[in-house]
C-alpha cells in the first residue's frame, strides 16, 4: 500500500514538472514576441553580467566546463537508471527537475537576448550587400592583411603564432570601450574571463572554434587552433560577454574590436577573418575572383592558409558533421540564419563601411 501511494505521489510530481517545463517553453516564447519583455531581459543582463563574470573569472581553469562535466555525468547516470523499471519513475522525476532549473537559468541569463533589436537596424543604411562591393572590400582587406602580416611573429616553419595571449585579451577588453555608441551602449568591464576550453580535443574534431558559457559568463576558446583563429575567436566570444547573442552580430562586434586594434596579432586575425568571410560570400557568384585573390596572398599568408587547411583536414569526421547539424538547428531556432551563412555579417560589414 505504501509503495502504491509513493508511486502515485511520484507520478503527480512528474506531471507537475513536465507541465512546468511546457509552461516555461510557452512563456518564454510569448516573452520573445513582446518588445517590453525582451528589453527587460536586456537590462537584467546588464545588471547581472558584472557579478556573473567576476564570480568565475578568478579561476585559471574553466569553471563552466567543470559544471558541464558534472551536469553531463548526472544526466547520463539518470538516463541509465531509467532503464531499470523499479527506479524509472524516481529518476525521470529528477531529470525533469534538473531540466526545468537549467532551462530557466539559461533563458533568464541568456536565451532571451537572441530576440533583441538587430544591429542592422541601428545602421544608417540597410542595403543588401552586392558582390561588386564585396569584391572591392576583399581587395582592400587583402592589402591590409599583407601589411599587418609582416608585423607578427612566426614559428620556425614560417607560420603565424600568437606571442602574447594575455596581451590580446587585455587589448580586446580595452577596445570594447571604443565600439561606436550608436551600435552598442552596453556596459564594459575590464574583467578577464577568457578561458581555454577543457574540451579542446572534441572542439578540434567538431569544428567549434569557441563558445560562450551562459552559466559562468566565460569566453571559451580552443587553444589547439591555428593562431590565425585564436585572437578573433576571443574577440567574438567577448562580444557574447557584452550581451550580443546572435553569432553573426558577435562576428561584427568582434570585427569592430579587432580591426583598429593596436595589437598586430589581433588586427591580423580580424582582417584575415574578414577577408575569408568576404571570399565565402563571393565564391558562389564569382569563383574565379576568389582564386585570383588567393593567388595574390603574400607568401606568409599562403603559409598560414596551408596550415589551416592541414589542421582542418586532420580533424575532419562524423563529429564535425553532427555538431554542424545541431548547431545549425540551434541557430535557426533563435532567429539566426545558420552556421554556414555569412550574409548577415557581410550585410553589417558593408553597410557599416558606407
Amino acid at each position: 500500500m505504501v509503495e502504491v501511494t509513493n508511486n502515485i505521489h511520484i507520478y503527480r510530481k512528474k506531471r507537475f514538472w513536465a507541465g512546468l517545463l511546457l509552461a516555461q517553453f510557452l512563456l518564454f516564447f510569448i516573452f520573445s514576441k513582446i518588445k517590453f519583455m525582451v528589453s527587460f531581459f536586456e537590462h537584467f543582463f546588464e545588471i547581472q553580467k558584472w557579478f556573473h563574470q567576476i564570480a568565475f573569472s578568478w579561476t585559471s581553469f574553466s569553471a563552466g566546463d567543470i559544471l558541464y562535466i558534472i551536469l553531463g555525468v548526472f544526466l547520463l547516470y539518470c538516463i541509465i537508471q531509467c532503464f531499470q523499471k523499479k527506479k524509472r519513475s524516481q529518476y525521470l522525476l529528477k531529470l525533469m527537475i534538473v531540466l526545468n532549473i537549467v532551462y530557466f537559468i539559461y533563458q533568464l541569463s541568456w536565451g532571451m537576448l537572441y530576440f533583441q533589436t538587430p544591429i542592422i537596424k541601428k545602421l544608417p543604411t540597410q542595403e543588401r550587400p552586392t558582390v561588386y562591393h564585396a569584391k572591392k572590400l576583399a581587395i582592400h582587406y587583402l592589402e591590409k592583411c599583407k601589411s599587418t602580416r609582416k608585423l607578427v611573429k612566426e614559428d620556425r616553419n614560417g607560420i603565424f603564432v600568437v606571442n602574447d595571449i594575455k596581451g590580446i585579451q587585455e587589448e580586446i577588453l580595452f577596445q570594447q570601450h571604443h565600439i561606436p555608441l550608436h551600435i552598442s551602449n552596453k556596459k564594459t568591464y575590464l574583467i578577464n574571463s577568457f578561458k581555454p576550453s577543457l574540451f579542446k580535443d572534441i572542439m578540434s574534431y567538431s569544428g567549434i572554434l569557441g563558445y560562450y558559457n551562459p552559466f559562468t559568463a566565460e569566453a571559451q576558446y580552443n587553444s589547439e587552433l591555428p593562431s590565425t583563429f585564436i585572437p578573433f575567436t576571443s574577440a567574438h566570444e567577448s562580444a557574447h560577454q557584452l550581451g550580443f547573442a546572435r553569432e553573426q552580430e558577435a562576428n561584427f562586434i568582434g570585427y569592430l574590436i579587432g580591426i583598429n586594434s593596436r595589437n598586430p596579432e589581433l588586427r591580423y586575425s580580424t582582417e584575415y577573418f574578414t577577408l575569408k568571410s568576404l571570399l565565402k560570400f563571393i565564391v558562389e557568384e564569382d569563383p574565379a575572383f576568389v582564386k585570383y585573390i588567393i593567388r595574390n596572398y603574400s607568401s606568409e599568408m599562403k603559409r598560414d592558409r596551408l596550415y589551416e587547411k592541414v589542421f582542418v583536414a586532420q580533424h575532419q569526421g562524423a563529429l564535425e558533421d553532427f555538431f554542424g547539424f545541431t548547431n545549425n538547428l540551434f541557430l535557426k531556432s533563435n532567429q539566426q540564419e545558420g552556421s554556414i551563412t555569412y550574409s548577415y555579417f557581410i550585410d553589417l560589414l558593408l553597410n557599416y563601411q558606407k
